[in-house]
């Protein structure tokens, strides 16, 4: 019988988290500088869920997952090639659907809790 893994707190010390930027093809405004700390990451890698930050900014998005996101800090909004357009605040819960294609952009320093199953 395999070990059942640890019980995953959001409130215990993160791990380091990884500093990246967005692609700067897909760049449209700031450094699109973030930050990732995924906290657990399920057997067959279809599940992760952590914390992410993001610098004032905006990139191109894609999604080929569906990620559940809390945002804890800051501002964002994301615009749809469509056009239509939603702004979340400190304290919003939304989901991101996997086929989203448009713009990321933080409008305040962001962070946020994610959960991510592709």
């Amino acid at each position: 019988m395999p070990a059942i893994p640890p019980v995953v707190s959001f409130q215990d010390p993160a791990p380091p988290a990884d500093s990246f930027t967005a692609d700067p093809s897909r760049l449209v405004s700031g450094t699109g500088a973030q930050t990732v700390a995924n906290l657990f990451a399920s057997r067959d890698g279809r599940f992760n869920c952590g914390i992410w930050t993001g610098a004032v900014g905006a990139w191109k998005v894609t999604f080929t997952e569906n990620e559940f996101c809390h945002l804890l800090e800051g501002v964002i909004r994301v615009t749809a090639t469509d056009g239509a357009s939603r702004t979340f605040r400190a304290g919003d819960a939304f989901v991101m659907p996997a086929g989203f294609e448009g713009v990321w952009e933080v409008v305040e320093p962001a962070k946020k809790y994610y959960a991510v199953y592709e």
